[in-house]
């Protein structure tokens, strides 16, 4: 048995000023910038949610902008056998998650849990 839910939301920004790219986000979804450096590499920014919401991750990204979905899992191989079982497709491994696509076409990643407690949504899988 594990649990996964909806981890964040991710905006591919093709930009090599990804500041800038958080302040217009940030303005626009009234959330103050909460990281404008993530990691430390100019890869990744953070907009302010609360704790039971979805992160608002900025990404910067070579490929054209879109918007794409982190599934958290405290079970990371299971995670992906279940979405692989529906259709998905495994892309690449990436430092500690998995890029999958879904039969839609659409990219998502499938990453460990993000934060000590699931929010209230939280799916548990047999």
């Amino acid at each position: 048995m594990h649990k996964s839910g909806v981890s964040a939301f991710v905006l591919d920004c093709k930009s090599d000023d990804l500041a800038q790219a958080a302040e217009f986000w940030s303005k626009a979804l009234g959330r103050p910038v909460a990281s404008a450096d993530q990691d430390g590499d100019g890869k990744y920014a953070e907009l302010k949610t609360g704790a039971n919401e979805p992160f608002i991750l900025l990404q910067r990204v070579d490929h054209e902008p879109r918007i794409h979905l982190d599934i958290e899992t405290d079970d990371l191989d299971a995670e992906v056998a279940r979405l692989e079982a529906l259709g998905a497709t495994r892309i690449a491994f990436v430092k500690r998650w998995w890029v999958m696509q879904a039969p839609t076409g659409h990219r998502f990643c499938v990453v460990r849990k993000q934060r000590d407690e699931f929010g209230a949504h939280v799916n548990q899988w047999d």
